[in-house]
């Protein structure tokens, strides 16, 4: 990380069939060697996939899950005085739908079934409804910062 000037804000722009920066921001984390057709064929069968299963606009219930899944705050190592402290901190609005995405893919890549397609669908769903891995990853994350509490005060 370069220590002399923040890196700019890079602005993403929406995806063609949607309009939508949130799906361009799945697209660019489904993408693996930089293949970008082949991730942008995975996430609209996807939508296609949710659409069919849940008779809903597909937009919607992956705004619904991604919102779902957003943590609220998460915990940072801080070193004080020779020991380590989980402190927690809230999240703000950007890194916390980074992390929900992250957190669903990684879920989705964890499932079992064949094909990408399916798992991604089956855990959009899942979190749309509160359930599956990537929620119980956000609980998970929850409890830590609930957990350590007391060590608010080394907030940095």
């Amino acid at each position: 990380m370069s220590r002399r000037r923040r890196a700019k804000k890079r602005i993403i722009s929406p995806d063609s069939l949607y309009d939508s920066r949130l799906i361009s921001m799945l697209v660019n984390r489904v993408m693996k060697d930089g293949k970008k057709s082949l991730a942008y064929k995975i996430v609209y069968q996807t939508m296609d996939q949710i659409a069919e299963k849940t008779e809903q606009d597909p937009i919607q219930v992956f705004e619904e899950a991604i919102r779902n899944v957003k943590p609220l705050v998460e915990v940072k190592a801080r070193r004080v005085g020779g020991s380590a402290y989980q402190v927690p901190l809230e999240v703000n609005t950007e890194r916390g739908t980074v992390l929900a995405l992250q957190w669903v893919l990684t879920a989705a890549r964890n499932r079992s079934g064949r094909s990408a397609i399916s798992k991604l669908t089956n855990e959009l769903i899942d979190a749309s409804k509160k359930t599956g891995s990537a929620i119980k990853k956000r609980d998970e994350v929850h409890r830590m910062a609930e957990a350590n509490k007391a060590f608010a005060k080394f907030r940095f």
